[in-house]
């Protein structure tokens, strides 16, 4: 059989039983086209995840090479390898690439057919849709599991336009925006949630890329791959269900790409159908040029900033820094600088202690800081 996981099955609830999951994530692992599989070794709300196929790496703790901290979720060579090392057969197969194209390489297609005939479901994030693929379609049916395309958007009688409705949400939005892709903008705005959570906040993420939603973000909405003239629309409507389910204090909105980026544009559709007061900006300091386009020099937090309060009635309040190809101490420097710069709070969100976001929140909506101190009590 095969199966399609349209948007509005993402507001619901988590089921309390996490299929087990084999990601792939060959030759990329650790990398910027590795992000989904990098995402969700650091948090799966949906699945278990077992092991990750990297052979390059194979054999090394995926939590090491990440973030120096082990996870028991190790790099395998090959499905064969992961499968042996897996024990129990697992449900899924997760395509953990996510390549700038969003499409399959040759022997990319054969490795998902192999996990196919072997038992395993598909869960697809690229922009290639599987499920429409007759290969896939058939392999499907002949093996008797499913194809989840997580990216496939709701059928376009089904998509909303930009209502207005944003502006009954009584709450704060804050968004992770950054300075380039793949830059940590999500995982920045996960542990935001996780820390406002800990601290008494009630607060809602709400995600806007295939990672977060197969990571298992209860609201949101795969921003590109929505027509251009929904987009806007969509995440407001993503953003209003959430509140109106949780009332919440505060919704923590995901970015994606960069509001100064030449290719990607959904920075525009967030800031316009969320409207967040308020904004992170996360860069990477040590990264020269745009992530897949070299020939774009990185902008600076200066320039992004700029543009950003420019484009829309929000509020920078807080820089992020992404420590990849810095030292500690490099990463120390980089937070001193910005802070004297930009005379705003600055942080790490995954070297530092994450109770450092909350000063970029609390100094910017104190009623929030009202509410953890109360909860405190």
């Amino acid at each position: 059989m095969s199966h399609d996981q349209h948007a509005p099955k993402f507001g619901a609830p988590s089921e309390p039983h996490r299929p087990r999951a084999i990601v792939y994530c060959e030759g990329s692992f650790g990398d910027i086209d590795g992000k989904t599989a990098n995402g969700l070794v650091r948090q799966s709300e949906t699945y278990e995840i077992v092991s990750v196929i990297d052979s390059q790496l194979a054999g090394q703790d995926t939590g090491l090479v990440l973030d120096d901290t082990p996870n028991g979720i190790l790099l395998c060579r090959d499905l064969d390898d992961a499968l042996a090392k897996a024990g129990v057969l697992p449900e899924l197969f997760i395509v953990g690439v996510a390549p700038t194209s969003g499409l399959l390489s040759t022997a990319e297609r054969s490795v998902l057919l192999d996990a196919m005939s072997r038992g395993l479901s598909l869960v697809n994030g690229l922009h290639e849709f599987l499920n429409d693929d007759p290969e896939f379609a058939a392999a499907a049916a002949i093996n008797g599991v499913a194809i989840t395309d997580v990216r496939r958007p709701r059928a376009k009688v089904d998509l909303r336009m930009f209502s207005g409705a944003i502006h009954d949400v009584a709450c704060p939005r804050i968004a992770v925006l950054g300075t380039d892709g793949a830059i940590g903008k999500r995982t920045t705005a996960t542990v935001l949630t996780k820390v406002l959570k800990a601290h008494g906040i009630h607060a809602v993420f709400v995600g806007t890329g295939q990672t977060s939603l197969i990571q298992g973000a209860r609201y949101g909405v795969a921003l590109d791959a929505i027509p251009a003239q929904f987009v806007t629309g969509e995440l407001e409507a993503a953003v209003v269900e959430a509140f109106e389910a949780e009332h919440p204090d505060v919704i923590i909105v995901e970015g994606q790409g960069a509001l100064s980026h030449p290719t990607y544009l959904s920075s525009t559709a967030i800031l316009r159908g969320s409207l967040p007061a308020a904004v992170i900006v996360q860069h990477a300091p040590a990264r020269r040029t745009i992530s897949d386009f070299p020939m774009f020099d990185m902008p600076t937090p200066e320039s992004e900033i700029n543009l950003i309060e420019t484009f829309a009635e929000t509020k920078v309040i807080g820089l992020t820094i992404n420590h990849e190809n810095m030292t500690d101490s490099e990463v120390s420097a980089a937070i001193t600088l910005y802070e004297m710069k930009h005379g705003m709070p600055v942080t790490d969100a995954l070297t530092r202690p994450a109770e450092r976001l909350l000063d970029m929140v609390f100094d910017a909506f104190p009623n929030l800081k009202r509410i953890s101190s109360v909860a405190a009590r």
